[in-house]
Formats: C-alpha cells, structure tokens, sequence
C-alpha cells in the first residue's frame, strides 16, 4: 500500500485505560491516530470500580492525582478469610502509602471519559458506538479494520478490545481461551454517602480502604470477594474462577448475593442504594496468556493481551494495562519512525514491556494462578484460622493453654494435614 491509502498512522481499538493511554502517547509524539470504542462513550461499557496503582500513570500525566477523577487514596488494606459465622482480618494501614500516592479507586464510568478526552486533546480522534466487525488484511498483514459497510485503513492496528479480544480471533491469532484462564466478576457499586463511607470504615480525608476477602465469600468456588471505598459509594463483588465454577455447578450471581448478605458484610452496606450492578470477564491465566501478541501490523494490549495479576493480597489490571501500553506506543513509534511495521518491526513492543514492570512483576507472579487452585484456601484454612483465635478469647473457665498447643489443637480437629499444608507454605513462599 502506498502512503495515500492510509486513513491514519494507527488505529487503536478499545478505549479502556490501555486503548486511551497507547492513543494519548502516540498523539503525543505527533502521529495520526484513531481511537474507536463500541459503547457510546469510553467507560460506558466497563463495569465501574476498582483499585488502580497509579505510579505508571503518574509518569503519563504529571499531575493525575490533581487533575483525574480519583475516588479515594488506598492507605488502609485489609485480607479477610471470611467463614459462614466469623471473620479473621489482617488489617493494615499505613501513612507512607498517602505520599507519594500508590493506589487510587475510581469508577470507570467517570475515570475513562476523562482519559479519553487527555487523548482528545493530544490530537486523537475519537469514534464512540462503532462495533468493529473484523479486520482487515492484505498481502500477509494487518492494515486496518471493518466497520459495517466502512473501512478505515492504517499502517498499524492495536487491539485493546479486553479479554475476549475478538480482534484477535478475527485475524486468526489467538483462539478463545481455556476457562481455567478466565474468571466473572460480578460487581454492585452502592451509594452510602460520604460522611457514612469514613463512617462505617474508619477513615479520614480523601483516605481509603480496600479488602481482599476469600473463604465464604464465593461458598468455597476459586477466586475472592472485593470492597473498595469511593469517595461516596462503596464497591463490592466477587470473583470466579470459571472453570471452578462450573464444576461445582455454582452460579455467580448468587455467590455475589451471597457475599453482600454475609452477617460481617451487610453491616457496611446498610441502607445503601444500589446504583450500579453487571459482570465482567476477568483474565486469571497469569504470564501464560502473553502470547501471540505481535503480527504484521498488528499488536495486542491490556486485558486482550491477559494483562492482569491476582496474587490473593492484590487484584491488578489498569496498572498492567497503562504499563503496556506505554511500551507498545514506543514500539509502535519507532516502528512507525524506520518505516518497519512488519512483526520483526514491533517485536520491540515484547522487549519494551518484559523489561518494564509489567513483564517483570507477571514474571514474578507466574505461579501465582496455580498457588490460588489450592482448595484449602477457600474454607479450610480460614476455619482453621478462626478455631485459633477462638481457642485465645473463648474464657470458659476451663485451664487456658499456650498459643502453641492451641494452635495444634484447632489443626489436628481441622482435619488438615501436615504435609498438604507444608506444600502449600513452600508454594506462597517461592510464588508469591
């Protein structure tokens, strides 16, 4: 193809966190780049609320914590193994986590319009509502995508079109993944009221909190339950591994009633008003879903590319996603700048992104998928945990014991053995 032919230098796909911010760079450094997203505004069609650890941000936009429509700053975390009738918590808070600010939440619905218009301004041009229907390809490349009746050509395509990423089923590259790789979040945003939000979490200012649960929280099924305070509202939900899910013949609708209506949970929740609830594909495959990422043409991004980590403390996605699209607009530029656009040109992208954070944290945490298939973390283990503490503040006015012989006493009725749990251990150790 000639220069002429081309609409735009790239076309990016998807206006997510990695879509916008692959667009905004590229923008930046002087190309023509379309950015299309099928939900009548970026944000429109992401399910709201979440954790962001925002430093990558930070180094896009200077002042994001001024000018982005952050929620609240992540100082409190919290891990909970939640059982039928009790809780424990390991609850942590810190003031070094305020300044410099290492985590936000923010509600997609408000946080992606505005990204995309930091992209508008940068020079981006943006089509919302269109469904793109395939891509095309000439002479052994990718040179643009198809839209209904229209098509809208470039010298490179990025698909940021999240976990399904039917861009790269479409050029043929990626088939559907396994369902052990993927899970469903099911997720309600209720509104409390500002003054009732620092209220029911002990927090002060612009502070925040955010727990990880597992146990009860999805009735022994792989994956975890969520609560993230906003500014006025409170994000809550689970998440399902899908394969677990299935073979225990659980819905994940009713894992998330489930979880909202737990005597420790409900309490926070109390007289709320439900102002958002959906669900959502969630990548769980770990560094095992980084392939076939470049093409002729052709690069893949954020959740398409299975850009998310689930260490059991931490759920990541939009920093993961915004880190590798930092990398692949510098490959993408330089492969724009020597003219090579072919795969051999944007491999730079995989180098960029495994010497970044991204490639080097999913490399750390490889593992990590198959430290959460352990069964014992769902249940047995967070009973085992309460029988403990139980056995401390239970005054009976039976002869107290020392912690230890406690301790041995809750695991021997727990059932659980020695050498399963000693397996276990070594595993959080080496992968996480």
């Amino acid at each position: 193809m000639t220069e002429e032919n081309y609409d735009f230098d790239v076309i990016v796909v998807g206006g997510g966190v990695a879509g916008s911010v692959c667009a905004y760079l590229l923008a930046k450094k002087g190309r023509e780049v379309l950015l299309v997203e099928r939900g009548m505004e970026p944000g429109s069609k992401n399910l709201s609320g979440g954790v962001f650890y925002c430093r990558v941000m930070q180094e896009v936009f200077p002042n994001f914590i001024e000018e982005a429509p952050i929620e609240r700053r992540i100082t409190r975390n919290c891990l909970s193994f939640l059982n039928p009738t009790n809780f424990v918590n390991v609850d942590y808070w810190d003031s070094r986590l305020a300044e410099p600010v290492n985590a936000v939440t923010v509600l997609r619905a408000k946080f992606d319009p505005w990204l995309a218009e930091q992209a508008e301004e940068a020079g981006v041009t943006i089509m919302p509502g269109v469904k793109v229907d395939g891509i095309i390809r000439e002479g052994g490349r990718f040179v643009g995508i198809r839209a209904g009746e229209d098509e809208l050509r470039a010298r490179v395509v990025v698909a940021a079109d999240g976990v399904n990423s039917f861009i790269s089923q479409d050029a043929g590259i990626r088939g559907k993944e396994p369902l052990e790789n993927l899970a469903v979040g099911v997720k309600s945003v209720i509104h409390l009221g500002e003054d009732e939000v620092k209220k029911r979490f002990n927090l002060v200012g612009d502070e925040g909190a955010a727990y990880a649960v597992v146990g009860d929280c999805t009735e022994g099924v792989a994956g975890g339950g969520f609560m993230y305070t906003n500014k006025e509202s409170v994000s809550i939900g689970i998440v399902a591994r899908l394969d677990d899910l299935t073979k225990k013949g659980k819905s994940s609708s009713d894992l998330h009633d489930h979880f909202l209506s737990h005597p420790a949970i409900a309490s926070f929740l109390e007289g709320g008003e439900l102002l958002e609830y959906g669900c959502h594909l969630v990548a769980e495959g770990g560094e095992k879903m980084q392939h076939d990422l470049v093409r002729n043409g052709l690069v893949v991004i954020g959740d398409a590319a299975g850009f998310t980590l689930n260490t059991g403390f931490t759920v990541r996605g939009m920093d993961l996603a915004a880190g590798s699209a930092v990398a692949a607009a510098t490959a993408v530029d330089h492969a724009l700048e020597t003219g090579d656009c072919s795969r051999v040109g944007l491999e730079r992208y995989i180098a960029e992104y495994k010497k970044s954070f991204v490639g080097k944290d999913m490399a750390t945490y490889a593992k990590a998928p198959d430290f959460l298939e352990n069964d014992e973390m769902y249940g047995d283990l967070g009973l085992m945990l309460a029988d403990v503490l139980y056995g401390v503040y239970n005054l009976d006015l039976t002869p107290r014991k020392h912690i230890l012989p406690t301790a041995l006493s809750a695991f021997k009725a727990s059932g659980l053995k020695i050498r399963r749990m000693a397996k276990i251990g070594f595993q959080a150790v080496r992968f996480l």
